[in-house]
């Protein structure tokens, strides 16, 4: 019994330094479509601090270390995903060193958020580096609006302020007065061939 005790002892020693090690990230950085500079999130790494909330929301550490029951699905979602922004975060790690995890990020798709994690991407030393596959948070886009994402999707966006741009600004004057020049100087060139035709 006592050998037993031991053992589990000593099982438990040398997890501890691999769990203390196993931390959050302090930064992260999200790119993509709509935006003009980049979404900086950064905090300490405890329960409820902005950092750690944008990771709980975008499936952080079942993606890289792995759960059970695990939440990712190594299949992506059938629904329509929307546009792809870059979500790149900082992990600290032992000796002032660490780590650069990236993830897919899909804010705006039909069935709710979705982040993508490449496996193997290297982390803490950890046998095959990150977990990785796909995971559904709801929370993300609300999340990342509050930090300046755009409420929908860029491509609309852009689509209907080019329109208004256009209409508003007296574009539609300028491109009225470009064709209509264009048919000018048609008519002329018509006349001009037609009368020396004649002569």
């Amino acid at each position: 019994m006592k050998r037993l005790l031991f053992l589990l002892g000593v099982a438990a020693a040398l997890a501890l330094p691999a769990m203390a090690l196993a931390k959050g990230p302090s930064e992260a950085s999200i790119t993509g479509p709509g935006l003009a500079k980049a979404i900086k999130i950064s905090g300490q790494e405890v329960d409820g601090s902005p950092i750690m909330s944008l990771a709980d929301a975008a499936g952080f550490f079942p993606a890289a270390f792995g759960q059970t029951p695990d939440p990712m699905s190594s299949a992506p979602p059938k629904s329509t995903l929307g546009p792809k922004y870059s979500l790149d975060y900082v992990v600290p790690g032992g000796n002032l060193s660490s780590f650069s995890i990236h993830q897919d990020l899909y804010p705006y798709a039909e069935s709710g958020g979705w982040t993508h994690t490449p496996a193997g991407q290297s982390i803490f030393g950890l046998e095959g580096g990150t977990h990785g596959g796909w995971f559904h948070g709801a929370r993300l886009k609300g999340i990342l609006v509050a930090r300046g994402l755009p409420k929908d999707p860029p491509s609309a966006t852009s689509r209907s302020s080019d329109s208004a741009g256009f209409f508003s600004t007296g574009k539609i004057g300028a491109f009225v007065l470009v064709l209509f020049g264009i048919g000018a100087a048609a008519v002329l060139t018509r006349r001009h061939l037609r009368s020396t035709a004649a002569t």
